[in-house]
């Protein structure tokens, strides 16, 4: 095992040890995607997560309070993956990962799943194999990697879509097979849902109507692009009850953009309570 983990770094010693590398981000896949150059996996529902050799962090840097045991199989160059309980347990996961003081019956479900190698030398194929070789040596169970296989066609990458979909999942991610490591966004990480999602700001909270009386009917919001709309759908009763702060950023879902540019549909997803 020294010998693999030996090998392992050596393999991996012309990373950027600090974590000053933009995130890597996934493009929206197009239509007309052939899957046969990509690794494919399901999209999780979860915290990203980066591991900078010393410390879990956030996309915008703040650490992550987990607990020392979780930790410490962790080695001392990068990584990137997703803290997730399952599908559709983000609000669970998310309460967890907030806490200043972990709790470590919580944090005994959470899993961090790797799905790359920040700043490593080769193409997605070889980090891929490297993140296998890492989790076998640390043989810690909540350290796993993401799933991934090579589909022949995209008949075969449309009914897994809809398997994923149809169970709870949020879609699919592609990694080119091929690719280096780049930060930003590139057709080297693709995502593939059945929804656009988007994020916005909450302006005002506007009064509900009819059921809804005495409680939010509708946010009021404006995106980065400084298109102002109104969010009146997908909130729960105890979401209408304490809708977001003024201030808030939200998550919403919509099917497409009008001819004016809005948000066709907009539904709310939920509060990101995260950086």
């Amino acid at each position: 095992m020294r010998a693999l983990l030996f090998c392992l770094c050596g393999l991996l010693s012309s990373f950027v040890h600090a974590d000053p590398l933009p995130p890597m981000l996934a493009q929206r896949a197009p239509a007309d995607i052939d899957p046969a150059r990509y690794w494919v996996s399901e999209k999780l529902d979860g915290v990203r997560a980066r591991w900078d050799g010393q410390a879990l962090r956030l996309r915008n840097g703040a650490v992550i309070a987990a607990p020392a045991w979780f930790i410490a199989p962790l080695p001392g160059f990068p990584l990137d993956g997703e803290l997730w309980l399952g599908r559709g347990r983000f609000d669970e996961l998310s309460g967890i990962v907030r806490r200043e003081r972990p709790a470590d019956a919580d944090w005994r479900a959470v899993r961090y799943m790797l799905f790359d190698l920040p700043g490593a030398d080769g193409d997605f194929s070889q980090r891929l194999a490297r993140m296998q070789q890492l989790v076998e040596v640390t043989a810690a169970d909540w350290i796993r990697v993401v799933p991934q296989q090579r589909l022949a066609d995209r008949a075969a990458l449309q009914a897994l879509f809809d398997e994923v979909v149809a169970g709870g999942g949020e879609g699919l991610m592609l990694h080119r097979a091929d690719a280096r490591w780049t930060a930003g966004r590139s057709d080297a990480l693709l995502k593939l849902t059945p929804l656009l999602d988007a994020e916005a700001t909450v302006l005002a909270h506007l009064p509900g109507k009819g059921r809804h009386r005495g409680r939010l009917g509708a946010l009021e919001v404006v995106d980065a692009a400084g298109r102002r709309f109104r969010i009146g759908s997908g909130f729960t009763d105890a979401q209408r009850a304490a809708p977001p702060a003024i201030g808030a950023v939200v998550t919403y879902r919509y099917r497409e953009l009008t001819p004016r540019g809005q948000p066709r549909f907009p539904v709310f997803l939920r509060e990101r309570v995260l950086p």
